[in-house]
């Protein structure tokens, strides 16, 4: 997973799309998640709107990449997190199948957040072992009958995944149980997703 551009909006929307994902599962599974990264940019409240109430996760860091992939792939083999969400600037296609075989052995999903290291390439082009790659950028909320800002709105992409093509989807933002929902009325969501744009791989 990796935000749409390096600007503080999406990296800030790619970061809550991750803790909306592994609140709903420390809800399932009644665990912790372990969250691990090279720099502390982590925000307490902002997290907890997403879902993920600070008690629930055991942070770790690392000086550098391959201390983080290596203490993530170490709390994936334990077993015993709901999730653990890794943010790395580089992860070759080693370092992503060792995590992905000890997600296996742990049963344990992993989300790894690939955070940009150029202004002009997309994480996501280097090779992976990851079953699915998303990319996550905010689009501008709707306006309201009154004055105030409307609930964030992201664009969601998930631009390869296996044995299936890939699509996009504007989403609103993650609410307090780590929920997504579509921007449109309940009698216009057949039309909201019909919006999907399906591409070719």
């Amino acid at each position: 997973m990796a935000a749409a551009s390096p600007t503080l909006n999406d990296d800030a929307a790619a970061t809550l799309f991750a803790a909306g994902i592994a609140a709903r599962f420390a809800g399932r599974r009644g665990a912790d998640i372990f969250w691990t990264a090279s720099q502390f940019d982590l925000y307490a409240p902002g997290l907890e709107q997403s879902g993920l109430k600070p008690a629930a996760i055991l942070y770790a860091q690392g000086m550098k990449d391959s201390i983080v992939l290596a203490m993530a792939e170490d709390a994936l083999r334990d077993g015993s997190f709901a999730c653990v969400i890794a943010e790395v600037k580089a992860a070759d296609q080693t370092a992503t199948r060792r995590l992905q075989l000890a997600a296996s052995d742990g049963s344990t999903p992993v989300l790894l957040y690939r955070r940009h290291r150029r202004l002009d390439r997309c994480p996501l082009s280097s090779l992976s072992s990851a079953m699915t790659r998303w990319r996550i950028g905010c689009t501008p909320s709707a306006p309201l009958p009154y004055p105030g800002v409307g609930r964030a709105r992201w664009l969601v992409e998930l631009v390869r995944q296996r044995n299936g093509n890939p699509f996009s989807l504007e989403l609103e933002a993650c609410d307090d149980t780590g929920r997504l929902a579509l921007p449109a009325a309940a009698p216009d969501r057949a039309i909201a997703t019909g919006r999907a744009a399906i591409q070719a791989a």
